[in-house]
């Protein structure tokens, strides 16, 4: 038995087979069959208690024998590109509950677009470098700081950081398979890899020759317990709301232009009190009001916007003046650290916002504050080492403190000294180091950048290309970031990462290197088959050619989202100089898909575009789909603290991927936060999954039973009931409305369409279909046929609509249902997407049976409120229905039915049903018209009742007052009805229907006879009899209910 003739309940043969080297044969769009040939007789007999996760397992080892993902991919060659690109993830622990998002939107856009005939390559990606994989390896080894791991050895530990790559490599793996997302591992890109970093070494040397790579000293954030700079995007991922002090700290005037400020305070502010001991100057706002205050017989000069709300209770003592006269003031510093500094400076930054109008300078550690320091010649007073403690060259009482540690002692040493007039806490955000929590510092140090600023226009320009979801991200979080542009701080003081390839002599030559075949002909021997990461890189020496003097790598490696951004065209070892890897980057760049969390806005969505306009000045992707963060079922983010973390392996094993895959994209919008825990999935299962397996189950049942051959079954459409015309014309649309949905990005939507098309088609079709559905014998003729060849058809373009969302069910019931039969493909993921067929579309019929339906609904909503039990047979029926008559009339039998009433008749008005009355809700209208409600009531009381039937049917109506009109909805009145006795009625939308609630006495043994009905079938189902099961049934009873059933 081939593979394309397994059934999917059965294991899968140990060797692959099938269709492997021809075309799978497409489907016709329409959902409808055109099959010839012999088939397979009758179908896989379904369990209605179905295990997701096992039905899950065996699709996954179809798929593996029949090697299916392999068969869609050879299928497309030479079909129209459509490029996806791959966010690396980190390989540097065991995928979250968090991952299980961008990896089903990743999975769901190439499936579908292979399904419309695209080429859709998908070659996964590894992330390998970087803090997150070596503080990793650093809780294993137990090391704490940059000169554990040196003693350690960097060496070993760069073999540690490697083995752990590839260790949690095969958790993602399996963590891949288990979701269904179909992603080529056995041919993926890994960032450590040689070929990849010669490419990333290229690119930097494009940059250093262009100038756009250099080296500066500038303040930048770094983190002391990593001991490196780190980028702005970095930083921007680590910022939390955190208590901090808040300082005001007295700066005493010793010379100034304004004689009487001598003695006097200048009251600066500061939220970093460790800051302190390195002061070296203040800045005021040359054009704001600095005034003199006093308080508590000492003098304070602030900004006057400022002075109310620092010190409400000082006295003025009449001077003040422009900021811009207090510049060259000099005054005593805090803590004698340099010469030649200690006063007062303009500068735009000052904000007069927030603070005094002071503002402290320490030229170590802010980028303003260096940069004024620079302009007026000051010295970098900088008593912070690598670890962030303070060094011998501060004052005594903080040496060997840690930087945030020191801020109490610097307090309490300006109490003491009378230089502090007051300290508070603040709650503010800070940036912490984005992988290991630790505060950062704005410090001054050597660091490479990139300098994206040059490229700024070019950045915004290219944006403006870029189709987001949503589309507030482009001018918005995204949009203010490429505004707010700064250069790109590269290097990183570390270990496990792509060396900065430029090697640099005692004169300060630079020579950056593009590839190893490069470096073997500089150094003079062959290096090509070297390890390119440190330490081996670092013992390769050259020759300067400027000056002859030996050349050595400097040390720094570089910024691992770089590696990350370089995945276009580095994927491929895309070298010009080597030529390598032009082809497969020219023909999949750019992308026309991304998508990862929102936080990558400044991450990897950045370094892509920063990149692509950098190196090729070009758009790097069309379209980027951003997704929200994953949290618990209070909305509180996931941690092992809180305990509230839930593993993916873990709840694919318990409710399947499916159910995962559906909720995380049709479960709301994909930017808003998602809430996931085991009961909203198992509520997925049983709202969704569960409803399209039981139409399925039903399907497969009664047809087995009724020996349904869905090759041999010709009945056109057109000459079906119109039930069947009616789901037809439904599918047809929700094709053409899934298939714009997804080629919007619009997962949501396009799913939870079909969500509603297999809604209708449970809780509708075969609801009022079912009894065609019963033929035992055979012989129930074309009726028979046509119901169960349109759910045949419908389940199967269920089938393929959910393959991209559910692949898993979807292929369950396309194997059972379809694969194999008249040349059809093996697998749902080798079928066409389903198409619109606008000759199926019926748009009366879809009218009527909107109609038909509110009909059902307002009759039930009468026996409800009457309390008539559905099961009870009434006499009659009445609709006022403005539509067409003749296009609802055929329809009436299934009404019918379902209110289960002996006929449906039209009334030419709703007054021939019956009357509405209304009156004011005076708890809605009271407070909203005061005196006027009288007037309203009183035009109530006069209505013929037209008003009140709008109001009913759930419309506005208008009603005039003395002072204008007046609009009324529904819930502003209290509605009654006037109707004939023992008559109910209901209204909406200008649909009128009233229901006869006397039955006759035939009706109600007819009743009773259909309570015992139910009685029969629940003791069928508690025995576990099938339908097509023979039974013995004894009934022994009296009165009533022997009349009922004689």
């Amino acid at each position: 038995m081939s593979a394309a003739q397994e059934w999917p309940g059965r294991e899968a043969p140990a060797t692959r087979g099938g269709t492997a080297g021809r075309s799978p044969r497409p489907c016709n769009g329409d959902g409808a069959f055109r099959l010839s040939g012999g088939g397979v007789a009758g179908f896989e007999p379904v369990d209605p208690k179905v295990s997701f996760p096992e039905l899950e397992r065996r699709i996954l080892r179809f798929w593996d024998a029949a090697d299916v993902f392999a068969k869609s991919l050879k299928a497309r060659e030479g079909a129209p590109e459509w490029v996806f690109y791959e966010g690396p993830p980190t390989a540097n622990g065991k995928p979250g509950i968090h991952h299980t998002e961008a990896r089903a939107f990743k999975d769901l856009f190439p499936r579908y677009k292979t399904m419309t005939g695209h080429s859709v390559g998908r070659k996964a990606g590894w992330d390998c470098h970087g803090l997150p994989v070596e503080l990793e390896v650093e809780k294993e080894i137990g090391t704490r700081t940059k000169r554990d791991i040196e003693a350690f050895g960097i060496a070993e530990f760069n073999r540690r950081c490697r083995e752990s790559v590839t260790r949690y490599v095969d958790d993602w793996e399996r963590f891949t398979e288990r979701l269904g997302f179909w992603i080529d591992t056995s041919d993926a890109y890994w960032t450590m890899n040689t070929e990849y970093i010669e490419s990333v070494w290229w690119s930097l040397k494009q940059l250093h020759g262009r100038g756009l790579l250099f080296e500066a000293d500038r303040v930048t954030a770094y983190c002391p317990r990593c001991g490196t700079p780190l980028s702005d995007a970095e930083v921007a991922m680590g910022y939390e709301q955190v208590e901090d002090p808040s300082v005001y700290v007295k700066f005493t005037v010793r010379e100034s232009g304004h004689s009487e400020l001598v003695g006097a305070h200048l009251l600066g502010w500061t939220t970093t009190p460790w800051t302190l001991i390195s002061n070296e100057g203040l800045a005021v706002a040359a054009s704001a009001e600095y005034v003199m205050v006093e308080q508590d017989n000492e003098r304070y000069v602030l900004a006057a916007q400022a002075g109310e709300a620092v010190l409400p209770d000082a006295r003025p003592v009449g001077w003040g003046a422009n900021g811009s006269t207090l510049v060259g003031t000099r005054y005593e510093p805090l803590y004698p650290n340099v010469q030649g500094a200690h006063r007062v400076v303009a500068a735009e930054f000052v904000s007069l916002d927030e603070g005094t109008g002071v503002v402290h300078l320490a030229p170590a550690f802010g980028p303003e504050d260096l940069e004024i320091g620079r302009r007026e010649g000051w010295p970098v007073y900088k008593p912070l080492d690598d670890e962030g403690r303070f060094t011998r060259e501060a004052p005594e009482f903080v040496r060997g403190a840690f930087f945030k540690d020191a801020d109490p002692a610097i307090i309490e040493d300006l109490r003491t000294r009378g230089l502090l007039l007051r300290a508070e806490t603040i709650e503010h955000t800070y940036p912490l180091c984005w992988r290991c929590s630790t505060p950062l510092i704005y410090m001054a140090r050597s660091s490479w950048y990139i300098r994206t600023t040059a490229v700024k226009d070019r950045l915004l320009e290219v944006n403006e290309s870029v189709n987001w979801y949503p589309d507030h991200i482009k001018h918005g979080r995204y949009g203010d970031w490429l505004e707010n542009n700064v250069d790109w701080a590269l290097s990183r003081e570390r270990y496990w990462g792509t060396p900065l390839p430029i090697w640099r002599c005692a004169e300060r030559h630079d020579t950056a290197i593009g590839s190893l075949t490069e470096l073997s002909e500089l150094a003079g021997r062959d290096v090509t088959g070297i390890d390119p990461h440190r330490p081996s890189i670092d013992q390769v020496t050259l020759r300067c050619a400027e000056c002859g003097e030996e050349a050595r790598r400097v040390p720094e490696v570089i910024d691992t989202w770089y590696d990350s951004g370089a995945m276009p065209f580095a994927q491929w070892g895309y070298h010009p100089e080597l030529d390598r890897g032009r082809e497969p980057f020219g023909q999949r760049f750019p992308a026309d898909f991304i998508s990862e969390a929102i936080d990558q806005t400044r991450g990897w969505f950045y370094t892509l575009m920063a990149e692509g306009v950098l190196h090729f000045d070009s758009i790097c992707y069309r379209n980027v789909v951003c997704l929200g963060l994953i949290v618990d079922a209070e909305g509180r983010k996931m941690s092992k603290s809180l305990g509230n973390v839930i593993e993916p392996m873990d709840v694919m094993d318990r409710v399947g991927a499916d159910a995962l895959r559906w909720y995380l994209l049709t479960g709301g919008s994909p930017w808003a936060d998602r809430r996931v825990s085991l009961d909203i999935l198992n509520d997925v299962v049983r709202q969704f999954l569960l409803t399209l397996w039981n139409v399925y189950a039903f399907h497969v049942t009664y047809a087995n039973a009724s020996g349904f051959q869905p090759e041999s079954a010709g009945v056109a459409s057109q000459d079906r009931p119109p039930l069947d015309r009616w789901i037809l014309s439904q599918l047809a649309q929700v094709a053409g409305e899934a298939r714009q949905g997804l080629d919007g990005y619009d997962a949501t939507g396009a799913g939870r369409r079909i969500a509603r098309f297999v809604d209708d088609l449970s809780n509708w079709y075969v609801r009022l279909a079912r009894r065609r559905f019963w033929d035992p014998g055979g012989a129930g003729g074309t009726d028979t046929e046509a119901a169960f060849l349109t759910l045949q058809e419908c389940l199967t373009a269920v089938a393929r609509l959910l393959a991209p969302f559910t692949p898993f069910v979807s292929e369950e019931l396309w194997r059972n249902l379809a694969a194999g039969r008249g040349g059809l493909p093996e697998s749902v993921h080798l079928c066409e997407y389903p198409e619109p067929n606008d000759s199926m579309v019926d748009r009366t019929l879809d009218e009527a049976m909107h109609a038909a339906r509110q009909i059902v609904e307002l009759g039930r909503r009468i026996r409800s409120e009457s309390k008539v039990r559905v099961r009870q047979p009434l006499l009659e029926a009445v609709v006022h229905y403005p539509g067409d008559h003749d296009a609802l009339r055929p329809l009436l039998p299934l009404v019918a039915q379902e209110l289960n009433v002996k006929r449906v008749v039209f009334a030419e008005s709703a007054e021939q049903l019956g009357r509405w009355r209304a009156k004011p809700n005076f708890r809605s209208l009271g407070p909203r018209l005061g005196p006027r409600v009288k007037e309203v009531a009183a035009t109530l009381a006069a209505d013929d009742g037209s008003l009140a039937a709008r109001l009913a049917g759930g419309e506005l109506a208008t009603v005039t007052t003395s002072s204008g009109e007046v609009s009324l909805g529904p819930e502003d009145v209290d509605l009654t009805q006037e109707t004939a006795g023992g008559w109910g009625m209901a209204a909406e939308g200008g649909l009128t229907v009233a229901l006869d609630l006397e039955p006759t006495e035939e009706l109600r043994l007819e009743g009773q006879a259909r309570e015992l009905v139910r009685l029969v079938q629940d003791a069928r189902k508690a025995a576990g009899l099938e339908i097509t099961d023979r039974i013995e049934l004894g009934i022994q009873t009296s009165g009533d209910l022997a009349r009922a059933v004689a």
